[in-house]
């Protein structure tokens, strides 16, 4: 399980006894191969506190709290378990002049997996196309996306320029839409992943003819530590006689 490891110096203390640092990641991070990744902070008086009051961008220069305590750096260690992460921090140098916060990372049993989010945000893109909701589709993707459609069509950077490329190819539609997944593949990843589909599309333009046609999309997903996100995509059209299948 991973733990971070919060260095919480203190400016009242004397460092110059302080042992060095270095053997400590030599010892966990390379030996035992525990400490995955770690840095140090600049001081206090560096940071910016950063609050949104009202709508209002509340902007203060220097730490959230007032105190002799702050934390000046972090280490993220894999541990069998809370006592042998609370062992390497007691084993840290700033343990004997400061303190070590160890805090479990929110447990990813509780978080969906790559290929699960993929395929709840697909499910979520059928049913918005269904309904012709423009915000429950457009909720999938990330603020930044950037989005390509088939040959000819304007590439869409960020989530306005794709809310208005849905709001437009809605309006040259009535009635629902109906988006039927004929193959999807994930590719699961650690913090990004990427899925290959074919999708059909059958509705009724506006002008009264029918709309019946495969694309092929590529997807790549952002994990936000919050919820899994769009931030790729891009759409094509099948050559004729081509399924988008492996060995087609």
């Amino acid at each position: 399980m991973k733990y971070m490891l919060l260095v919480c110096g203190d400016d009242t203390a004397d460092a110059s006894g302080m042992a060095p640092v270095e053997p400590w990641v030599e010892e966990h991070g390379v030996r035992t191969g525990a400490r995955l990744y770690g840095h140090r902070l600049r001081l206090p008086d560096t940071a910016v506190t950063v609050r949104v009051r009202d709508g209002e961008v509340l902007r203060t220069d220097g730490p959230f709290a007032e105190t002799k305590e702050y934390v000046a750096g972090f280490d993220v260690v894999d541990c069998a378990g809370l006592e042998e992460a609370v062992r390497i921090a007691a084993q840290h140098p700033v343990a004997t002049i400061g303190a070590m916060e160890v805090r479990p990372f929110w447990d990813e049993g509780l978080m969906e997996d790559a290929e699960t989010a993929v395929r709840r945000i697909d499910g979520e893109l059928t049913e918005a196309a269904r309904e012709r909701d423009v915000d429950r589709m457009t909720a999938c993707y990330a603020q930044d996306v950037e989005a390509f459609g088939p040959a000819g069509v304007e590439a869409q950077s960020g989530i306005a320029a794709v809310r208005k490329a849905v709001e437009e190819w809605f309006a040259t539609l009535t009635g629902p839409v109906h988006r039927e997944v004929l193959d999807l593949r994930v590719r699961p990843g650690e913090g990004s992943t990427f899925s290959h589909a074919l999708v059909r599309l059958r509705g009724t333009r506006v002008t009264g003819e029918p709309l019946d046609q495969v694309v092929r999309v590529s997807t790549g997903y952002r994990d936000t530590g919050f919820s899994w996100v769009i931030a790729h995509e891009h759409v094509s059209v099948p050559s004729a006689g081509t399924t988008g299948k492996e060995g087609s």
